[in-house]
């Protein structure tokens, strides 16, 4: 009798694995119910001085205050954040054992204590009214040790989490130091900073241009919190205090508006957003060095210079303005993108060059659809990426088209001149030798499975072929005849058909035709795309189907693709079966080795960790089921027991996917209206046409 698993166990299995973590944290608590810190301000009694770590404890030998200090909390609120704040050296000690994270810990605390009492008995020695303060200050708690822990677990994130997570850490430490600057603040930013210079996990030069300018937004709505936090809010840190609103709502709401119309231009690589931070930020320092400059002059004549808000804001604001310029000086580079610029190299490729390498080359079963009107294409250093630019996202469409050996770099060089356009890069419906291409980090979700039928000794025999093979007897009893043809090679009567037969199906739509993997009788003109037509004993069309040219290495054709399904209604009932069954046997007698059925978008079951591209994916598709029928049209295949290869939507990470959501919407429903979409239930997904 097997055992049921019950929803704790996962639980327990996490708690076996963080000892050293819930040991603390029971110590912790175990100190505030025997000292009563949990229900009364541990700094208020007696036994504060004697426990608490810092320098005039450290001075007087009480050695023992690094050790006892760390258990101790010095209010009851900060309880929540002290126990809470035990997550880092949780995640750590799950991810690499209890001896790493305990080493994490008290190294942390313990250089937290002592760097911090070493840096204020040298700046207390300066005419600095807040050192000299602080150096007098003691301080209870663990919070160094866990600051150097989550120090530590951010570097353990995957890219780009990790970056972002150092900006948050970095940002908050920042912050807290420059304009409340208590020495526990000044323990945390020593405590980071030491995990930054021992582990270097943040590396900004290594970083990809995106990263870089994300850096850059971060950095600058820093610089507007700090505005709003110093007009709201009195702070007291390093520069001397300020009193709410010392800077001014008027000029708040000014330099807020700025910073909003410069964020925009830094996360698209705008040149011109670079250049006006740059001025921004020299007219800031220059205010600061002109404020330090009076107060020495003052200084050194003995004139009582009076401080007020607005001389300590200058010169916090300068210090954090420095470490911008310096850090959009060394990234420079990720702002040169352009309004509309063309990706690859100059000059891009036509459709005919598209058309030749694919002959040279060979490509995939989606490949010919990079021909069709609509697409883009960025021309790399041994291939051609085809893609539509919408909604901020470069979508490529299937794979580069090149040398095989090629692929990596053209993968790369593509997501490389995307992202300094400003643009989001993705592939969708790319294969596995995309999928290998792309960066390191990069996710994939599977959005179909290309439905290939095998042409080589092709035989409708067996019972799993009745279906097709009834549908093929039932069409010679029926006098149904087959013709594979191309649409320029028929006459007006039949074209005209084909037409009617097209236009009654999209009338009875509340949509208009799709585009970008599917295509419509305009993309059935190109001369070698072939029609395959059912006619009735009088000459009618009962349906027809348009099969793409699949290229093999070397010029051949090796295949062909399935694109456009029609039929007349009250026609020849299993014309489908009929039509593609007729299709695989012409193919197969000509020398082809593949037929591929296509996979039918909008129609896949995505994993419970896909997350947002599955919730804009399903809630698509089942707006259009009723429309284009998608799932009824992949059981319909199965039906000529293909084989399956996947295609993949292959993104950057999580925060592209709302993008990249609205991309794909725009891209298979270029020509709809915003009352189409609202009329078909897709206003989640609304786009504008980029």
């Amino acid at each position: 009798m097997t055992e049921t698993r019950t929803p704790a166990h996962p639980v327990l299995a996490v708690v076996r694995r963080i000892p050293a973590t819930l040991t603390m944290v029971l110590l912790i608590l175990i100190v505030g119910v025997a000292w009563q810190g949990l229900w009364r301000p541990f700094e208020d009694t007696p036994l504060f001085e004697t426990v608490a770590y810092g320098l005039p404890n450290f001075l007087d030998g009480k050695w023992w205050t690094p050790l006892t200090g760390t258990f101790f909390v010095n209010a009851p609120w900060v309880y929540l954040f002290t126990i809470s704040g035990f997550w880092g050296m949780a995640y750590l000690e799950f991810r690499r054992g209890s001896r790493v994270a305990l080493a994490y810990y008290w190294i942390g605390q313990l250089f937290a204590m002592f760097a911090t009492a070493l840096l204020l008995a040298f700046a207390s020695q300066l005419p600095w009214a807040w050192a000299q303060a602080e150096a007098q200050a003691l301080d209870v708690g663990a919070s160094g040790g866990t600051m150097a822990c989550i120090a530590a677990a951010v570097g353990l994130f995957r890219p780009p989490w990790r970056v972002r997570g150092w900006l948050v850490l970095l940002g908050f430490v920042f912050i807290a130091m420059l304009f409340w600057g208590a020495v526990a603040d000044l323990e945390h930013l020593l405590a980071v900073l030491l995990i930054q210079f021992a582990d270097r996990t943040l590396r900004v030069q290594r970083t990809t241009v995106r990263e870089q300018r994300l850096i850059a937004v971060v950095a600058l709505l820093v610089l507007g919190a700090v505005e709003i936090i110093t007009t709201l809010v009195a702070t007291d840190g390093p520069f001397g205090p300020t009193e709410p609103a010392s800077g001014g709502f008027i000029d708040l709401a000014i330099d807020l508006v700025v910073i909003a119309v410069l964020i925009t231009g830094l996360r698209r690589g705008r040149r011109w957003s670079w250049v006006l931070v740059i001025l921004l930020g020299l007219f800031n320092i220059l205010i600061a060095a002109l404020v330090l400059i009076l107060i020495t002059v003052f200084s050194q004549a003995d004139i009582d210079l009076r401080w007020d808000g607005e001389t300590e804001l200058a010169l916090a604001n300068g210090f954090l303005w420095v470490i911008m310029l310096a850090y959009m000086i060394a990234v420079r580079r990720a702002f040169r993108a352009k309004r509309k610029s063309l990706l690859g190299i100059q000059p891009a490729p036509t459709v005919d060059d598209v058309k030749s390498a694919l002959r040279a080359h060979g490509g995939g079963t989606l490949s010919w659809m990079t021909t069709w009107d609509g697409n883009s294409y960025a021309r790399t250093a041994d291939g051609i990426v085809a893609y539509q630019r919408r909604a901020g996202v470069a979508l490529a469409l299937a794979d580069p088209i090149g040398p095989a050996d090629a692929r990596a770099d053209a993968v790369a060089e593509f997501i490389r001149t995307a992202e300094l356009a400003g643009l989001v890069p993705c592939f969708f419906s790319a294969d596995d030798a995309t999928r290998d291409a792309v960066p390191e980090g990069w996710r994939s979700l599977v959005v179909a499975d290309d439905t290939i039928v095998d042409l080589p000794g092709l035989e409708f025999t067996g019972k799993r072929w009745n279906s097709v093979r009834s549908s093929l007897n039932r069409a010679g009893r029926e006098d149904m005849t087959f013709r594979m043809t191309r649409l320029a090679d028929e006459p007006w009567g039949v074209r005209q058909q084909l037409r009617a037969i097209s236009e009654a199906w999209v009338g009875d739509k509340d949509l208009p035709e799709m585009r970008f993997t599917l295509g419509t009788l305009d993309e059935a003109e190109d001369p070698e795309v072939r029609l395959a037509l059912a006619l009735a004993p009088n000459g009618d069309v009962d349906g027809f189907l348009s099969w793409m040219p699949v290229y093999g290495d070397g010029g051949g054709i090796r295949g062909w693709t399935l694109d456009l399904m029609r039929r007349r209604d009250g026609g020849f009932a299993p014309v489908m079966e009929y039509l593609i069954g007729s299709s695989a046997r012409q193919f197969s007698e000509e020398g082809a080795e593949i037929m591929s059925l296509s996979g039918a978008p909008l129609a896949h079951d995505y994993p419970p960790d896909a997350g947002m591209i599955a919730a804009l994916s399903d809630r698509l598709a089942d707006a259009l089921e009723p429309v284009y029928g998608f799932g009824s049209l992949h059981r319909f295949k199965q039906k000529f027991h293909p084989r399956y290869e996947t295609m993949y939507l292959l993104f950057r990470d999580e925060s592209d996917l709302a993008a990249i959501g609205t991309a794909l919407t725009r891209a298979f429903l270029p020509d709809a209206t915003l009352r189409q979409f609202a009329g078909a239930g897709l206003e989640l997904v609304r786009g504008t046409k980029d």
